[in-house]
């Protein structure tokens, strides 16, 4: 059977900052819509499930985020997970320029949670807090590693 990732569904406290956020990145917005109804509430599991949603994608068309806003029912309040917390982890982006990325997300109040790290000379990267607590990881490959490996 043959499988394909679609999206990653992210939950946000409010849409417009996120969407702002993760388009400063270079995300483009694919679409907007307002999701209700019979169908809604049996797919999600939630009676009277209504979200403002945004389907957002990478500029390789390769991935895609869908944000979604509740109206109802009320939206619950957790504390922002830590990278070690079993469940939903982060979303991770590749960059060509990480200090131009972490210049774009502090614009957002966005910032590393420890600082940049070097893996090697293959990869710089960090964890920023992103909108609603989302840790967001972003990576600037340094140099390809060589293949096979």
């Amino acid at each position: 059977m043959p499988i394909k990732l679609e999206n990653v569904g992210i939950a946000v406290r409010d849409l417009e900052e996120a969407i702002a956020f993760f388009t400063d990145l270079g995300l483009a917005v694919l679409g907007r819509q307002t999701v209700s109804g019979e169908w809604a509430d049996t797919a999600v599991g939630l009676d009277g499930n209504h979200a403002r949603i945004a389907v957002l994608q990478t500029p390789d068309g390769n991935g895609q985020l869908e944000l979604f806003e509740y109206i109802h029912p009320d939206a619950i309040e957790a504390k922002p997970t830590l990278p070690h917390q079993i469940g939903m982890h982060r979303v991770a982006f590749s960059v060509d320029n990480l200090d131009a990325a972490l210049e774009t997300a502090a614009r957002h109040g966005c910032y590393p949670l420890r600082g940049v790290a070097t893996y090697g000379d293959v990869y710089k990267l960090t964890y920023v807090r992103g909108p609603s607590g989302i840790i967001v990881m972003l990576a600037q490959e340094l140099k390809k590693p060589p293949e096979n490996q």
